[in-house]
């Protein structure tokens, strides 16, 4: 008997690129920064966000949409913090898509804000997996994980712009080698950009700020 066989995957994924496309030409023309920011569950998201804020608030308007299965814990942490935010219920789901985020940015009325940060559902997989229109993809490996993360999860460290190393204060502690962590990322993509850092006393963010704010610049610039 004859049948067909139907690739759904590949037919989702070319319609998330497409929706993907969409906002980030959107958001090229309203002047703002989208950052999509992915790690594990506890490796410090919101914490990390919390920091970059209090860098960057003073300088830019600051826009937070806050990706979980459940709760809105992390979207009035943020807000309590002087960002602009909302909470976004995935309903179950391991990740965001551009779908999902068009709709966020919707509500989020986000046309005066220089950046808005997309903190992405905590996975290692399906938020690499899943494009959704931002301009620079951000991702945390925490110091607990374990340097040998690269080579178990390369996707998500293959598309990543950037990688923040965070409780890089536990390192000793956890026998974590930063030079070993960053090869192995760097072996996957040559030009991720790595800062390691701590979210809990501040150290190391003021280059991942300041990086931040120069993508922000040239973005504002319509660059």
């Amino acid at each position: 008997m004859d049948y067909k066989i139907i690739e759904t995957k590949e037919r989702v994924l070319a319609d998330n690129d497409a929706a993907a496309e969409r906002t980030r030409a959107a958001m090229k023309k309203s002047g703002t920064l989208l950052v999509n920011l992915m790690g594990s569950p506890g490796a410090g998201k919101t914490s990390a966000l919390l920091q970059l804020i209090r860098l960057l608030g003073g300088r830019y308007k600051i826009g937070v949409m806050e990706a979980d299965v459940d709760s809105d814990v992390d979207a009035k942490t943020v807000s309590e913090a002087g960002a602009k935010a909302i909470q976004l219920h995935t309903g179950g789901l391991c990740h965001m898509d551009a779908d999902m985020t068009a709709r966020g940015l919707d509500a989020l009325e986000g046309e005066n804000l220089d950046v808005i940060f997309l903190e992405n559902v905590g996975n290692l997989v399906c938020p690499a997996e899943f494009e959704v229109g931002a301009d620079l993809r951000m991702m945390i490996l925490s110091v607990p994980e374990g340097d040998d993360k690269p080579l178990k999860y390369p996707l998500m460290f293959t598309v990543s712009d950037v990688m923040l190393v965070n409780k890089i204060d536990t390192a000793p502690i956890f026998d974590f080698d930063l030079a070993k962590a960053s090869e192995r990322a760097r072996s996957l993509n040559g030009k991720i950009e790595i800062f390691p850092v701590s979210a809990r006393t501040g150290e190391g963010f003021e280059a991942p700020a300041e990086f931040l704010a120069r993508k922000i610049d040239e973005r504002r610039r319509g660059e």
